[in-house]
């Protein structure tokens, strides 16, 4: 445990930021899921909007500092790579 009051400060602050990250992470990689099992069932007017929400919850993401922009990036790119081969098949 800290001692000095700076440091047990810094401790609090670390908590929350887990905690709010934690809430942050779960959100976007449970969108990408849900999209994930859209593709495979061959859902694939739900996949477009599910799509949008993958989107939204990574800019987010990216925005709150929980992810690196261009990490979302290539997740983005590579799911919307994944949507055109499922609908174009």
């Amino acid at each position: 445990m800290p001692i000095k009051n700076s440091a047990k400060k810094e401790m609090r602050k670390s908590v929350t930021k887990t905690l709010r990250n934690r809430q942050v992470r779960g959100s976007f990689r449970s969108a990408i899921k849900a999209f994930q099992t859209a593709l495979q069932e061959k859902k694939l007017d739900d996949a477009k909007d599910l799509f949008i929400n993958v989107q939204k919850s990574l800019d987010k993401g990216v925005q709150k500092n929980v992810i690196k922009k261009n990490a979302a990036s290539r997740k983005k790119s590579r799911l919307s790579k994944a949507l055109k081969e499922a609908t174009t098949k």
